[in-house]
């Protein structure tokens, strides 16, 4: 059975804009209907699902296309070893911003302990 994009985003629960861009950015499969219309095969459900979740984490979709397809067809895949190198950036990146995100709170607590 295939999938109107505005299907596969109800489905989803993703705009049909989002699908349209993992779709251009070549995240997603879709065929081409004598209308013009894109159509998705069911599995584009798991696909999107993945995106959304790797998304969450904080990958960018550009670092998403380059995850091998077994992490990205297949939902709540882990992570192959040829990512690592990425997903530590990536840890190493949140781990600067929770320490930027420290140092400013306590400078703020400085300020309204200074103010009282």
């Amino acid at each position: 059975m295939l999938l109107s994009i505005g299907e596969l985003a109800k489905k989803t629960n993703v705009s049909v804009r989002a699908v349209r861009h993992y779709d251009n950015q070549g995240l997603l499969k879709s065929t081409r209907g004598n209308n013009g219309y894109r159509y998705f095969t069911e599995q584009a459900i798991t696909q999107v699902q993945q995106i959304q979740r790797f998304i969450a984490i904080g990958f960018s979709i550009a670092e998403i296309c380059s995850f091998p397809d077994c992490m990205r067809l297949i939902e709540g895949a882990s992570f192959c070893p040829e990512t690592q190198g990425l997903q530590q950036q990536r840890l190493d990146k949140i781990e600067k911003q929770l320490s930027e995100l420290e140092n400013k709170r306590l400078a703020l607590l400085k300020t309204l302990q200074e103010t009282k």
